[in-house]
């Protein structure tokens, strides 16, 4: 949800800056996920100044050139050459000094004003046109300005021009009473007097609406009460479509909608202003003067505004004329019955439709409006006739229309408010900590939320119903907590608990094990949402689209399954650092994955086909190491990632050479392995296939690892430590050059190693590796380093070389190593 910092202010008087506001607003509970400042003016017209012309002459090289001296306010007069022919003395004019970059037309190319020759003359400056300062479309000359403007002045203060800030709010499903700049600036006077500021919301005056004529009455008539409880609409005609006003226009691009013209504008308007959708049709289309609020016959066609062709349920509700339907209700209007080029009269709709039916009908056709957003989450069910006259207004001061109509309001069972009964106690209790009752008193009545009694502690309060999720105590208190604000909450000082049995071994404890771990080791916990895009999953092999977990009623499509791998939740936060400039990273994340099997499927017990694991993954890509006085930036790679993982297996007691390590052919990796213990897949690990990452626009190498984390608790329950004293006697290191098969491993010689010499040999490592051509085709070597050691007695040279012989030798029966000279 954007929210422009200008237009929230006209419905609240505050003296906070644009940052403080954003911070206040994620204090209270409206978390701000974007902040920009948006320039009327691109470039903001900075070190342009209002001048006057002082002295004009003809350049003597050419024939449409002049040389000019200029007055802007400096102790010197400016010399600048122009080719202007409207530029002569005593003109006023808009001044360009040197350092000035200007943005033609309002382009994106930049055109920055230096000081230069022209001809042989030297220019400290331009005059401007319309177009080169980007204000308007004209070239025809220099802009000239009245002989009362103020010389020295800037031209953004001449103009008038009002830079503006982006507040973009990850706004809850919950909240859908902040879906508008009078929901937030409600929010933030509730703030503002909870501070003991003298605060009011200045909602729009519509008290001035008043009907012109009758001559254009519509009648409507609903046939389905339950998906519209509430339906009004009024007519306005002699209306001339045109450009909306530059404030208006200014405030629409600011949230990010391209402004159409004043009719379409004043709808979406509204709709940003106070929350309530509203549809214009054109009078001239609605059959017979009737709107119909109904159902239509099973697969009916409908085409909407986009141009797409829809076959319409039985259970959309449309809104039709008497002959045909116009649009689907709450969610997108029709191709035929809209505002055109050559729309007089309107009809305008304001109602309240039923989310449920909204929520369906906006799933079942694939669309996702602004209408349809706030619909389906439920809007002030209270608003329609306000949000109704004050576009009518609206279009009669800036389209020139006539209200031909009374309000038709068909309102037969009115929204009641939410009542129900708050202790300070159970307040306080919930809080955790006691709030002065004054206090809770203040706060409830800035949240608009009535005290209809108080007796013995226990308030009887009255909630509007533009607040949908505030219908019981536990609801308001929480509203409470946010206006007095969750920083105001101390921490205690100790804890009290008490002593509980866990079953061993502990998942939770083992759990903060390896995040302390992996934390230690500079990786980042992330958490992410278990619901994804089911089109992450189409064509997919290793995770079948058809063994998804499907939402029945998902809030959108690109959260309408449950993800049954951690993979693409890490994709999307690397691609939202990435596009940050903060591609480094490394990352774990805990979280279950979910499964549906068909195959499971049992009448009685439908939960058999599904299933989840808990898992942890683990990813790294650009630079493992950063760049330093000393050594330059270390890139990640695959043995970047298997080396954490590896130390994170030893950490919980597991020999990575008891795990199996094979190739792993699969649709998301490029290259990987799987390892297993004890014959069960325990993780993968590989090199994201570019494919998958192309999916969510990763564009840098990602290395993952996705790890069964039960799987590894449960290895757990056998792992003893056990203690033993240090050997009183020195180990003994040999080396052996070995040239193998280019398919024989290092796990493969180590189990040999081991199983020839079970006494004396603690530790075999690879410290080398060599392929290349000096070597036989289809042949690596390997270098290998055995520690030997005698618990009992100090090895002697003989031993020693009796244990290096009998290893060689089986390497070279079982292995077909070769020993290198």
């Amino acid at each position: 949800m954007n929210i422009s910092y200008n237009w929230l202010k006209h419905y609240v008087d505050t003296d906070l800056s644009a940052e403080e506001m954003a911070k206040v607003l994620t204090d209270i509970g409206l978390e701000v996920e974007e902040f920009k400042k948006i320039e009327t003016v691109k470039g903001g017209l900075k070190d342009v100044v209002v001048g006057e012309v002082k002295t004009c002459i003809n350049h003597p090289d050419s024939d449409h050139l002049h040389i000019t001296t200029v007055d802007v306010g400096a102790e010197e007069l400016l010399p600048i050459v122009c080719g202007a022919p409207n530029c002569r003395q005593g003109l006023k004019v808009l001044c360009a000094t040197v350092g000035a970059v200007l943005y033609p037309n309002g382009g994106d190319e930049e055109f920055k004003i230096k000081r230069s020759k022209i001809r042989g003359v030297e220019s400290l400056g331009m005059l401007c046109a319309e177009d080169e300062l980007g204000i308007g479309e004209s070239h025809d000359g220099i802009m000239e300005l009245p002989a009362d403007a103020q010389v020295g002045m800037t031209a953004k203060e001449y103009l008038h021009i009002e830079d503006d800030y982006l507040i973009g709010i990850g706004l809850t499903p919950n909240r859908s009473d902040a879906a508008s700049h009078l929901g937030v600036a409600r929010d933030l006077v509730a703030w503002l007097k909870s501070q003991g500021k003298n605060a009011e919301l200045k909602v729009p005056d519509v008290s001035s609406f008043k009907v012109d004529n009758h001559d254009h009455e519509v009648k409507v008539t609903i046939e389905n009460q339950e998906a519209a409880p509430r339906y009004a609409g009024v007519t306005v005609t002699g209306c001339k479509i045109a450009p909306s006003p530059e404030w208006m226009q200014n405030e629409l691009r600011a949230i990010g909608i391209n402004p159409k013209n004043n009719l379409v504008d004043i709808t979406n308007y509204v709709l940003f202003e106070m929350g309530q959708p509203l549809h214009a049709f054109d009078l001239k289309k609605v059959d017979g003067n009737e709107i119909v609020v109904r159902t239509c016959k099973e697969g009916t066609p409908f085409v909407t505004l986009d141009g797409v062709e829809h076959k319409l349920s039985e259970n959309d509700l449309m809104i039709c004329s008497k002959e045909k339907p116009m649009c689907i209700a709450g969610v997108l209007g029709g191709l035929e019955s809209g505002i055109s080029d050559t729309t007089t009269d309107v009809f305008l709709e304001s109602a309240y439709f039923h989310p449920v039916w909204v929520r369906k009908t906006a799933k079942r056709h694939g669309l996702n409006t602004d209408a349809s957003f706030r619909f389906e989450r439920g809007i002030d069910p209270r608003m329609q006739v306000i949000a109704l006259k004050r576009a009518a207004l609206l279009m009669q001061e800036l389209a020139g229309g006539k209200i031909s109509s009374e309000i038709t309001d068909i309102n037969p069972t009115p929204a009641q408010d939410f009542v129900f009964e708050v202790s300070f106690e159970h307040i306080n209790t919930l809080i955790g900590k006691v709030i002065p009752e004054d206090q809770i008193r203040r706060i409830i009545a800035a949240l608009e939320v009535k005290i209809l009694k108080e007796e013995n502690g226990v308030m009887t309060v009255s909630v509007p119903p533009y607040r949908v999720d505030v219908q019981r105590d536990a609801d308001l208190i929480e509203d409470i907590l946010r206006i007095y604000g969750y920083n105001n909450i101390e921490i205690p000082s100790r804890m009290r608990s008490t002593i509980s049995h866990v079953q061993r071994p502990d998942k939770n404890k083992l759990m903060n094990l390896a995040a302390d771990y992996l934390t230690a080791n500079g990786y980042t916990e992330i958490m992410s949402n278990s619901l994804t895009k089911g089109a992450y999953y189409e064509n997919l092999t290793s995770y079948k689209a058809e063994n998804c977990v499907r939402l029945m009623n998902p809030l959108s499509a690109d959260l309408n399954v449950m993800r049954q791998t951690l993979l693409f939740n890490t994709l999307e936060v690397v691609a939202l650092n990435a596009n940050r400039k903060n591609g480094n990273l490394k990352i774990y994340e805990f979280g279950n994955c979910y499964f549906f099997d068909e195959n499971k499927h049992h009448e009685e017990d439908h939960l058999k086909a599904y299933s989840q694991e808990y898992r942890l993954a683990i990813a790294v890509t650009g630079n493992a190491a950063p760049a330093s006085w000393n050594a330059p930036a270390t890139p990640a790679s695959f043995f970047t990632l298997r080396a954490i993982v590896e130390k994170l297996l030893r950490r919980f007691g597991i020999d990575i050479y008891s795990l199996q390590t094979e190739t792993l052919e699969s649709d998301l990796f490029a290259d990987a392995l799987t390892m297993k213990l004890n014959g069960k897949e325990l993780l993968q690990i590989g090199v994201v296939n570019p494919k998958i990452r192309r999916m969510v626009d990763v564009k840098q190498d990602v290395f993952f690892m996705e790890m069964n984390f039960e799987a590894l608790v449960k290895s757990t329950k056998k792992h003893k430590v056990v203690a033993e004293e240090l050997s009183k006697f020195p180990e003994v290191r040999r080396d052996l050059a070995l040239l193998v098969d280019k398919n024989v491993t290092f796990s493969a010689l180590r189990e040999v190693a081991f199983a020839t010499e079970k006494k004396l040999l603690k530790q075999v490592s690879l410290f080398d590796v060599y392929e290349g051509d000096k070597l036989p085709e289809g042949k690596k070597s390997y270098a290998l380093n055995f520690v030997l050691e005698d618990k009992t007695k100090t090895l002697n040279d003989k031993a020693i070389e009796h244990v290096m012989q009998n290893l060689a030798k089986q390497l070279e029966r079982k292995c077909g190593a070769e020993i290198r000279k």
